[in-house]
């Protein structure tokens, strides 16, 4: 969420930041949110005007009494009687005028780093880097679950049964390789120094309001029927959720956060849920982080996080690359966001494994995360990355190791958390 002072001094930078966004139809939310601003202060000007006259008023009312003039009190107390139906109309509409200023601020998306390539959706993200020398073998390789099943590794069969499309049970070595892949990327991020957390798995409405976009609520969020609960979609949620309504010493940031989760998506609108496949799913578990720093550090912290994602799955031989996020495919709440991709070498071409972004102070300006500095008060930046979310991640892993005899060779870095096992067979 912008600084409203920033948007009411600023309306054609505001307006220009939502062209580049693709988002024509929110531009006369500027005006709009501007005039109730004026409104809404006019509103409270005038009853702190009435506040004060109706103080000095009640100040006379009582020395007049104490003189015996009663009917000049009782002419001076209809006065404060008609002030008080007034200052009980100009609340109401203060109050109304500052609801409809709050409601159009969170629809407003905040605005992008000037790095930011723009473009009107994903298929106009640039590609950075590309790590590792992306492979297609001899042999035809299968789709993924058809390597799982190979392997006694998956059933879908009975998910679809039990809990319907967007489910699977996981089986065997292919269970033990997934909660391998989760072991070893917590210990990797708390190696680089962060601090390792299990957060609650679901979290209240002003946290949900706090950390994402209607939109995204809307399309992601599973509610808890007769609860002020949502399932949460990741552990950002409930772990920047944390600091609601804080004020931090500034010499405790930045806090480095890893944390552990399920997730819970509805997945709506998105394609191929249907598909016997694990890539789009209703339920998964990931291994997340987050920053909670000064303004100035989160540049460098965001180069920190990619950059993470990218050594980790180096580490198990899997070839990804890095892509800018065009202005497009930004959610309303971020200044800059990367993905990291891996190399799928069935289909030849990359696909998202895990997707970083600075959020600024969107975040903390909605749930009031406040530092204490040397200056006085001021908002903390937030940022978060996917460490690393089993399935996709077995679905790189599969493709990049899967040996012509059908085996699939394990990377050294994970052979501790499969029991030394080099390969399933």
């Amino acid at each position: 969420m912008l600084d409203l002072k920033f948007v009411r001094e600023n309306p054609d930078i505001v307006k220009q930041n939502i062209r580049n966004k693709f988002q024509d139809q929110k531009l006369p939310l500027v005006d709009e949110v501007i005039e109730f601003d004026a409104r809404r202060r006019a509103a409270q000007q005038e009853a702190d005007k009435l506040r004060a006259e109706r103080n000095k008023l009640s100040r006379q009312i009582g020395a007049l009494m104490g003189q015996g003039k009663k009917e000049e009190a009782e002419a001076i107390k209809r006065q404060v009687a008609e002030s008080a139906e007034k200052l009980e109309r100009l609340s109401v509409e203060e109050k109304e005028l500052d609801q409809k200023v709050t409601d159009i601020m969170l629809v407003i998306p905040n605005i992008i780093d000037p790095s930011v390539p723009i473009g009107k959706d994903d298929s106009e993200n640039v590609e950075i880097q590309r790590y590792g020398e992306p492979k297609v073998p001899d042999f035809e390789i299968p789709y993924h679950t058809e390597i799982m099943e190979r392997l006694n590794g998956i059933d879908l069969d009975s998910a679809r049964k039990v809990a319907g499309n967007g489910f699977y049970y996981l089986m065997g070595d292919i269970a033990r390789l997934h909660s391998a892949v989760i072991s070893y990327a917590r210990d990797f991020m708390i190696n680089r120094g962060f601090t390792y957390c299990v957060p609650p798995f679901m979290i209240r409405s002003n946290v949900v309001t706090g950390v994402m976009s209607f939109a995204e609520m809307d399309a992601m969020m599973y509610k808890i029927e007769g609860e002020d609960l949502y399932l949460i979609g990741t552990s950002e949620h409930s772990m920047i959720g944390r600091f609601i309504d804080t004020i931090i010493p500034e010499e405790k940031l930045p806090y480095t956060l890893t944390s552990y989760s399920p997730c819970f998506r509805k997945e709506k609108g998105a394609h191929g849920i249907e598909e016997r496949g694990v890539y789009r799913i209703h339920q998964f578990e990931k291994q997340e982080m987050i920053v909670v720093c000064r303004p100035e550090e989160s540049p460098v912290w965001f180069d920190k996080l990619w950059q993470n994602t990218v050594d980790l799955f180096r580490s198990m031989d899997i070839p990804v690359r890095t892509l800018e996020c065009c202005s497009g495919d930004l959610a309303d709440l971020k200044v800059k966001s990367i993905d990291v991709e891996a190399w799928s070498p069935r289909q030849k071409k990359y696909f998202e494994v895990g997707s970083c972004s600075n959020l600024g102070d969107a975040q903390a300006r909605r749930l009031k995360i406040r530092v204490d500095g040397e200056n006085g008060k001021y908002f903390a930046h937030t940022l978060n990355n996917t460490v690393v979310a089993p399935p996709r991640m077995l679905i790189a892993f599969l493709e990049n190791h899967l040996q012509e005899d059908g085996s699939v060779r394990i990377p050294e870095v994970l052979r501790p958390y499969m029991g030394g096992l080099t390969e399933l067979r």
